[in-house]
């Protein structure tokens, strides 16, 4: 199916559960206030550590968000996918009999997921190697059980699930397969996104790579030290366009077009090459030209790497005038497998409430930075197009562009 033969693509619901706010309200009242979700990391023992700042959520009630399942029987991933899942749909105005009539598809993005409960395992079993693996943290340990707790919280049957493993890219991969899903006709309804709870694996990991900035994540900064570790959880739901209308939904963005790719160049490390394919893939797919971007919600990390690398396919696509360039993990942290699904529910927001947010944290720009980061203070402006950038370890890119609608 070429483009212009596809079903156009709408968003008409988000779903967040962030360290900057619950619900897309919040959550935008949140990015245009430049707020920080960092804050001292009590989910797991930080004993030992010689840092322990993180972008934890607080406050978070998933009994909230239960109507059919129990929070008992949920590891906090899973409980973070639904509460995003069950908020995405109440707000696209989804009676709950009415979506259970129509063809679905859920999928969720995740790195860790399932992390918790192995980490639980592994801590009791040192203790005491005869302790055994209860049923609940042996059920819980596989990703996929995330999407199916989100259907059987909504009630769903006549659905099709999936779970992605793309690392911090999996929040757009699902939005990508989605917006193909819906375009073909092969669903009528998408449930797309992404979760993944605060993790000492990864924590411990980016430390040993030395990855963990000791203050706070400041992305494109001269002084830039690398990430915050971060949880959360990102849902949107996609559907046609005119199905949206015909409804009277409330829409958000148009779905454009996407692009993915995988350069396998390195297995942490950004490849410029790779990630300039994936930006000219996206464009293309979106039939939309580099000078109609009005702005990009970078990958934008924090680490030298990321950031430098990240700065120069942009450059390379868009020139010496590239359009405004933020990062919101100066906010979020890195949220991991949900990251991607925030930033994509990010550009949705600020197209219609017709704002960008800040990088906040943010003194000096690098050098091997040339962009304007919108810096500390978020600002108005009429947004037609913005571009949501996913670069994942192992060269996995994911890039999704949203438009006015």
């Amino acid at each position: 199916m070429t483009r212009t033969s596809r079903r156009r693509v709408a968003v008409t619901g988000l779903g967040v559960v962030s360290s900057i706010g619950t619900g897309p309200a919040e959550f935008a009242a949140g990015l245009r206030a430049g707020r920080s979700g960092a804050r001292p990391i009590t989910v797991f023992d930080t004993t030992g550590l010689p840092l322990n700042l993180g972008c934890e959520i607080s406050g978070f009630e998933p009994r909230k968000w239960l109507d059919r399942l129990s929070a008992d029987d949920l590891p906090r991933v899973a409980q973070l996918a639904v509460a995003a899942a069950r908020m995405a749909v109440d707000d696209a105005a989804y009676d709950r009999a009415e979506l259970a009539a129509r063809r679905t598809l859920i999928g969720v993005g995740t790195s860790t997921a399932g992390t918790d409960s192995v980490e639980r395992i592994a801590e009791r079993l040192a203790r005491d190697p005869d302790a055994g693996v209860d049923e609940f943290e042996a059920r819980w340990t596989p990703a996929v059980g995330m999407s199916v707790a989100v259907a059987r919280e909504l009630g769903l049957s006549n659905v099709e699930l999936a779970t992605y493993a793309t690392a911090c890219a999996a929040g757009n991969y699902t939005i990508g397969d989605g917006f193909d899903a819906v375009a073909v006709g092969d669903v009528d309804v998408a449930l797309c996104g992404g979760a993944d709870g605060m993790s000492r694996m990864s924590y411990i990991g980016f430390y040993r790579l030395g990855a963990i900035d000791p203050v706070h994540c400041r992305p494109f900064d001269r002084e830039r030290r690398g990430i915050l570790t971060g949880e959360g959880a990102g849902m949107l739901v996609l559907e046609p366009l005119d199905d949206a209308v015909a409804r009277g939904a409330r829409i958000y963005a148009e779905v454009l077009g996407y692009g993915l790719n995988c350069d396998a160049h390195h297995p942490v490390a950004p490849h410029r090459d790779g990630v300039t394919a994936c930006l000219r893939t996206a464009l293309a797919d979106a039939g939309v030209a580099p000078g109609d971007v009005d702005l990009i919600s970078a990958h934008g990390t924090g680490t030298l790497a990321n950031d430098s690398t990240e700065c120069a396919a942009i450059s390379a696509v868009f020139g010496d005038t590239p359009p405004r360039t933020v990062s919101i993990k100066s906010m979020l942290g890195h949220t991991m497998g949900a990251a991607s699904a925030l930033s994509a529910i990010a550009s949705c927001l600020a197209i219609t409430e017709g704002f960008i947010p800040p990088t906040i944290n943010h003194v000096e720009t690098d050098p091997d930075c040339p962009i304007d980061c919108v810096p500390n203070h978020s600002v108005a402006a009429d947004l037609e197009i913005v571009q949501s950038n996913a670069f994942a370890f192992g060269g996995g890119n994911a890039v999704v562009l949203f438009g006015k609608n």
